[in-house]
């Protein structure tokens, strides 16, 4: 954290402690009535941390900012809330009206939404009911994924919830970026990158005009959406199913279309996705899709035939509660404001419900003679050599292969030729090595 951001958070830090103490002061001084404290000027002219160009950015009025830094606060200081209301208390004691929780690990107080409506309302019921819409679906803060209450028990006042301050405002408030998240189980997705080029990718004509196609949307949607004004007739984000055989350049035209158009570019592992519990599943694509969204990121579900596969007619509770996973997800995946790429090795495999919405269904068929051969001139290191007995022409016509199972030739026959001490590729490498792949999956071998 930089000097300045480090000074400007104290700054704000010292004015919400003041505020704090003078509220519990009222409170006390008045008996149980409460003078109105005014709010302290929280965004003063010529500030331009992350914080206050939020602030202003969303034109927050002087409640909401003051919510963003009383969940902030415990971020920065842990003993912040211990510490005010220890000073400002006139005896000893414990102070319900004020709110407040212990976290599991974290030793402070942390503020809940009692603790809101105290510090900005008192026991005005009218003022109470209007600081409560802070937290309402409607607002930013949640459509934003900014700030919200945790679930409370049933039955208990949902203001007694923690607020909760996401993550990714947090490191953007204090550091001035938001960190990429980890993979976990509360996040089952891996950025994906490579260091292969566009020219690295060798697909049919037809395929490859259809992915530029792609780049174009995603380089331009922004502005077709808001500045064009298309937003009131299209819905958000766009939809693209890859379908084709394993290892026909799937994966890595996502990864390339993520590396060109800059955008973050996360695998979702559908295997910790999926939950054999009724509910968990559809939990987990929630926390998902809130984490990506408003980041521009690509999601790219891989073998999405696992989840987006075609809906059953309903025997029994199971095909009851997988038919509304898959609904659910319908409805998320229409929502999502940035590009999602569903890759399956057969289009057949996904519902029709899916189909319907997506933009481009893009084939990847096996690549032809012509494509294998240049497969072939690309999969080898620059620094070898090929023995006078090695065509390329005559490998790319003879044997059907995908791109990657010749990258798994090429590498079998390196390896054989690096354990020979020699620098040369023969055919009978090549050979032993499609021969490999040919058996692999139970291919008729000639």
């Amino acid at each position: 954290m930089s000097d300045r951001l480090a000074a400007s958070l104290q700054g704000d830090l010292h004015r919400v402690g003041e505020f704090i103490a003078a509220r519990i002061h009222s409170f006390f001084k008045q008996k149980g009535t409460f003078d109105q404290v005014a709010l302290p000027e929280l965004c003063p002219q010529g500030e331009a941390t992350p914080l206050h160009r939020f602030f202003r950015q969303h034109e927050l009025s002087p409640e909401a900012q003051m919510l963003l830094l009383l969940a902030l606060a415990p971020h920065l200081q842990p003993d912040f809330y211990d510490r005010i209301i220890a000073g400002a208390l006139p005896e000893p004691g414990d102070f319900p009206q004020l709110g407040g929780a212990r976290g599991r690990n974290f030793r402070g107080i942390l503020p809940t939404g009692e603790t809101a409506l105290f510090l900005l309302a008192g026991e005005d019921l009218q003022r109470r009911l209007q600081v409560q819409l802070l937290f309402s679906e409607d607002h930013l803060f949640a459509r934003g994924r900014v700030l919200w209450l945790e679930e409370v028990p049933e039955g208990e006042p949902r203001t007694s919830g923690r607020m909760i301050l996401g993550q990714d405002f947090v490191d953007l408030f204090t550091t001035g970026h938001v960190s990429r998240p980890r993979f976990s189980l509360n996040f089952p997705a891996q950025l994906m990158r490579t260091e292969l080029e566009w020219t690295d990718l060798v697909l049919h004509a037809d395929t490859l005009h259809q992915i530029r196609e792609l780049e174009v949307w995603v380089k331009h949607g922004e502005v077709l959406m808001n500045r064009w004004g298309m937003r009131r007739k299209l819905k958000p984000g766009y939809r693209a199913l890859f379908y084709g055989p394993a290892g026909t350049g799937k994966t890595l035209t996502a990864s390339l279309l993520g590396k060109y158009t800059g955008k973050d570019l996360y695998r979702i592992d559908l295997s910790m996705l999926i939950s054999k519990f009724i509910g968990e599943t559809e939990k987990n694509l929630s926390n998902l899709f809130a984490k990506a969204e408003n980041k521009n990121w690509i999601l790219f579900f891989d073998e999405a035939d696992a989840l987006f596969g075609k809906r059953t007619n309903v025997r029994d509770a199971h095909d009851k509660f997988a038919n509304q996973e898959v609904s659910y997800l319908l409805q998320r995946v229409e929502e999502y404001n940035g590009l999602v790429i569903l890759a399956s090795n057969f289009k057949s495999n996904i519902d029709e419900a899916f189909s319907r919405r997506f933009q481009s269904i893009i084939n990847f068929p096996m690549p032809g003679s012509e494509e294998r051969h240049r497969l072939w001139q690309n999969a080898f290191p620059a620094n070898v050599r090929l023995a006078p007995d090695v065509s390329l022409t005559t490998l790319g016509e003879k044997y059907e292969l995908t791109g990657a199972e010749i990258v798994n030739v090429v590498q079998y026959a390196c390896l054989r030729a690096l354990d020979a001490k020699r620098e040369q590729i023969h055919y009978h490498d090549l050979y032993a090595g499609i021969k490999r792949e040919f058996l692999k999956d139970g291919r008729i071998w000639r």
